[in-house]
């Protein structure tokens, strides 16, 4: 068995969201929303973030997953939020804190910002598409984003994993 697995102090649980790029995000609707039967749960807009975002949904409950539809408010702005279709992939994590200082001590690179307030409300951070002398470890080309799993979520997977298959 792996020794990292062994001392590794934090779980991923699951997908907590697909977050979907483009420069117009009324043609990502057509397909998620109208074609798919995705539901918008909510909206979010951020001029740090250059995002103009519908957050969608997939499931109920603990094992809903959010569907993000994005465009940039400014498309000459950074982030460009469109240059990359599929713009990055959230997983839940049940210790948000310890994961973070655990692999930033094994060497993975976090893009700038830190741990914050993500668009669900929910504490946030990314793993950085790019690695680097000083961190060498990355998402290899893919942004890959740490959700904090509220109790219930890290209830409903600690659960399914207890359940005889």
């Amino acid at each position: 068995m792996n020794a990292t697995k062994n001392t590794r102090p934090f779980k991923v649980l699951g997908i907590q969201q697909i977050a979907i790029g483009g420069p117009d995000k009324t043609r990502l609707q057509k397909l998620w929303v109208e074609m798919l039967g995705l539901e918008v749960t909510g909206t979010f807009r951020s001029e740090r973030e250059n995002v103009d975002e519908d957050i969608c949904a997939i499931g109920t409950g603990p094992f809903k997953v959010e569907v993000d539809l994005m465009q940039p408010l400014d498309s000459d702005k950074k982030p460009a939020v469109h240059t990359t279709p599929l713009n990055h992939v959230g997983l839940w994590i049940d210790d948000l804190p310890r994961a973070v200082a655990w692999l930033t001590a094994q060497g993975v690179r976090f893009a700038p910002g830190g741990i914050r307030k993500g668009a669900a409300g929910f504490d946030i951070c990314f793993l950085h598409p790019k690695s680097n002398e000083e961190f060498p470890v990355s998402g290899e080309g893919v942004l890959i984003e740490l959700v904090q799993a509220p109790v219930d979520v890290v209830a409903a997977f600690g659960k399914l994993a207890a359940s005889p298959a």
